[in-house]
């Protein structure tokens, strides 16, 4: 491989000299720059990476030993070497002189070929071997730089790692352990202490008290890992649950991996549990809203049933818009409820929503405390009210301007008891029997509620009185026992 050439600078007045050195020093093959004066070559030092200068001491204007002090004062040119010819005879003194101005060495004139070619190649040969020396230690600091990043790097990430770690441990959420499957020597981490609700203080970590903690249903599992090792399987996964000493029930997924020795034998177990609990709680829930808003879909559908089989009109218009205000309805109530999550809904709400048709401005005056309505209550309670205000709004007060209308209400001892007054209106009188508006609204209160309604069709206008348990007694609860009036009255409701 060929070596890189350096450049050698070659600085005489006399241009016979120049010539003279350019030819004994060409057969070295390097790069020969020439300066005929200090001046040039200052210069050209400044412009040229220059490895050895061959200077004459005598010169005009600038001789050599002015040239090297300058050359010298420069920072990069400090370790230049520099050799002086000298056409006189020097003395020691003259020799110390040119050492002191940087000078590695002297040749006189006449020059011997030989010699000068042989002082030029030692210090262009160490000119580069420092070079290159210079360019390995930068591949080697580049390295080393590299590597330290690299490890800084592998070393923020396996603490960042360990810190992700630590936080789910800390969490409770997930544990590690370890198996010899040879000494039966069992290892806890502090996650898996802490999903088994036990301390290392005070809980032997061994096949049978690990098997007291599991769920008896799920005790098979254990065996199961256990076999399946056993006939060659190196990984293994499965749910199970694990009943803690104060009798909490947790939901556990465990990953567990073998390790094996030359001849495939299992010697280590290590896996990682992780308590699922919540994930489980969150399907049970989703589970059981699926089939609650299936359940409370399939009474709507009844009740909407019941309202088409029984509402009856002599003409198609007033059955549509009969059938229309009785599902809309039901559809407010629905609306309501879906807003509290089926928690249920305050009957202050259920008789706005009805009012907010009319435009009755003061003649509707409404006194009595929240109160809160169970689901199945406020649906059915709801259609029982919208009977009222049809009933109202098509023969009774609010037919009229002149027409009032007082709605007040009280609890007692979980009983609740509305008064419909109606004055103003037309006059009143007995109805010879009872429509479906009157009839559906008996059945919900008395049959499907539990209650009681009464109706006193006084001339001056209606008066109605509803007596609405806010608790459903059920049918098996002995005396004072109420049933809390959940999905099962509904059901009973939409019947």
């Amino acid at each position: 491989m060929d070596q890189e050439k350096v450049n050698i600078l070659l600085v005489d007045d006399q241009p016979a000299k120049l010539l003279a050195y350019e030819v004994i020093l060409k057969d070295l093959g390097e790069n020969l720059v020439i300066a005929s004066s200090g001046r040039e070559a200052l210069e050209v030092l400044l412009k040229t990476e220059i490895a050895v200068i061959l200077v004459d001491v005598c010169m005009p204007e600038l001789d050599g030993f002015e040239l090297a002090a300058m050359i010298r004062e420069h920072p990069r040119f400090q370790k230049t070497a520099m050799i002086f010819i000298s056409a006189i005879q020097v003395s020691d003194i003259d020799r110390l002189r040119g050492y002191e101005m940087g000078a590695v060495d002297y040749v006189p004139v006449p020059v011997v070929p030989e010699v000068l070619r042989a002082k030029i190649r030692v210090f262009a040969e160490l000119y580069r071997k420092t070079r290159e020396l210079e360019r390995l230690n930068h591949e080697l600091e580049d390295r080393v730089r590299a590597r330290t990043a690299e490890l800084e790097s592998s070393t923020a990430k396996l603490r960042e790692s360990e810190q992700r770690r630590s936080m789910a441990i800390a969490a409770g959420k997930m544990g590690s352990w370890d198996w010899d499957w040879i000494s039966g020597d069992w290892m806890w981490d502090e996650g898996q202490y802490r999903i088994f609700g036990v301390g290392p203080e005070s809980f032997e970590v061994n096949p049978a008290n690990v098997q007291a903690l599991l769920h008896p249903d799920d005790v098979d599992q254990l065996r199961k890992a256990i076999a399946e090792f056993n006939k060659g399987t190196r990984a293994y996964e499965t749910e199970f649950r694990i009943v803690r000493p104060d009798g909490e029930v947790r939901w556990c997924v465990g990953t567990a991996a073998a390790t094996v020795d030359e001849s495939g034998r299992v010697v280590r177990v290590s896996g990682v549990t992780v308590d699922i609990t919540e994930r489980k709680r969150a399907e049970e829930r989703q589970n059981l809203l699926a089939r609650e808003v299936d359940h409370r879909a399939k009474n709507a559908l009844a009740l909407a049933q019941s309202i088409v089989r029984l509402t009856r009109a002599d003409e198609v218009k007033d059955y549509v818009n009969a059938v229309e205000g009785r599902i809309n309805a039901l559809a407010r109530v629905h609306t309501i409820l879906s807003l509290s999550s089926w928690e249920g809904a305050e009957l202050s709400r259920l008789i706005d929503e009805e009012l907010a048709p009319y435009s009755l401005g003061d003649q509707i005056r409404l006194a009595g405390p929240e109160v809160q309505l169970l689901p199945a209550t406020a649906q059915t309670l709801a259609l029982a009210l919208h009977e009222l205000f049809t009933n109202s709004a098509k023969y009774g007060a609010l037919s009229t301007r002149s027409g009032r209308l007082a709605i007040d209400w009280r609890v007692e001892d979980e009983l609740l008891t509305l008064s419909w007054e109606e004055s103003g209106g037309p006059l009143v009188m007995t109805p010879k029997s009872r429509g479906f508006g009157t009839r559906s609204l008996l059945a919900s209160v008395e049959s499907q509620l539990g209650g009681q309604a009464q109706f006193d069709w006084r001339a001056e206008g209606l008066l109605c009185r509803l007596e609405v348990p806010l608790k459903r007694r059920t049918a098996t609860a002995g005396p004072g026992k109420f049933d809390t009036g959940g999905s099962a009255e509904l059901q009973r409701a939409s019947g």
